[in-house]
């Protein structure tokens, strides 16, 4: 439902030009990422600006940040207002050390990963890759998860 006379879109309206699921926008209403409202009918409505906050949320996450990330970028803006151009390049230059840190994991991971291709270990007391200097096994007996990868 895209009303003009109130500049605001029903929640199909604005899945189908963010091109996110509808489950997705309400889930993201339940983490404080963007807000709506209730037509006199009860149906989501969305103002007009949450097409560029979801637009922002989209691009942050496909550059590898976080929803907790995307939050609290979200949450150091004025009034909760839709990022402007300046505000984009300001968060752009804060993000890059993260994004830094994670290249250089992906990096390590890669040089890892082709030093393992075809070893034959099939150990993982002994992989570098997935255990190195045997962690897991300082935890004690048992399967042990280790994480490969941090959240941002």
């Amino acid at each position: 439902m895209d009303d003009p006379r109130e500049g605001r879109l029903g929640i199909g309206e604005l899945a189908r030009r963010s091109g996110v699921a509808a489950s997705a926008l309400r889930f993201y209403e339940a983490q404080g990422l963007i807000a709506g409202s209730r037509s006199s009918g009860g149906q989501r409505v969305y103002p007009r600006h949450v097409l560029r906050r979801v637009a922002f949320i989209r691009a942050a996450q496909a550059v590898g940040l976080s929803l907790e990330a995307v939050r609290a970028s979200l949450s150091g803006l004025p009034e909760r207002r839709t990022p402007t151009k300046a505000d984009w390049e300001r968060l752009a230059r804060a993000w890059q050390p993260l994004l830094d840190a994670r290249i250089a994991e992906l990096q390590t991971l890669k040089r890892k990963l082709a030093s393992c291709i075809g070893c034959g270990c099939l150990s993982l007391k002994a992989c570098a890759l997935y255990n190195p200097q045997d962690r897991a096994g300082r935890e004690g007996p048992g399967a042990r998860y280790i994480p490969l990868n941090r959240p941002l």
